[in-house]
């Protein structure tokens, strides 16, 4: 199943892996030989230990590859900005408060809330998603609270 990232976020992704397989994979490695050198490994607890990081390691970079490989760059030139949808930046006002909101809708790995990016998957985005301005939405909180907001404004 594809998984559908920003330019900046494949970028990300691939300096992680990067960063993973130069500095931290080698890191464990010596880890290893130094506990290795301590002598009796069936009671080295520092040897378990890091056996155990390398191979959480391997499984983070395993995924990671897994993931860069299955990645889709989103065009943003191809998008619209009538509606809302991921990678759009919506302005709301929220009914009940008559406060305003920005939220920016991402792909899941790309949320970032003190940013204002929200994930496409969250129930907010998904009320909002296919919206135009002017159009008002009624979204259901997994909590059971209702969130209701009219939509302002749709950029990139």
């Amino acid at each position: 199943m594809a998984t559908y990232v920003t330019k900046e976020g494949l970028e990300r992704m691939t300096k992680e892996l990067e960063q993973l397989e130069t500095i931290e994979r080698p890191k464990i490695t010596q880890q290893i030989a130094e506990a290795r050198d301590k002598g009796d490994l069936s009671e080295n607890a520092e040897y378990d230990a890091a056996k155990e990081a390398q191979g959480m390691l391997e499984m983070k970079i395993s995924k990671l590859k897994d993931s860069i490989a299955t990645s889709k760059v989103i065009d943003e030139s191809q998008l619209d900005t009538s509606k809302v949808a991921i990678l759009t930046t919506v302005r709301l006002k929220n009914l009940t408060s008559k406060g305003e909101q920005k939220f920016t809708i991402v792909p899941d790995n790309e949320s970032d809330i003190k940013a204002g990016k929200i994930s496409v998957s969250t129930p907010i985005a998904k009320g909002l998603l296919g919206k135009a301005v002017g159009e008002k939405a009624e979204i259901a909180l997994p909590n059971g609270n209702q969130l209701h907001f009219e939509v302002l404004e749709i950029t990139l």
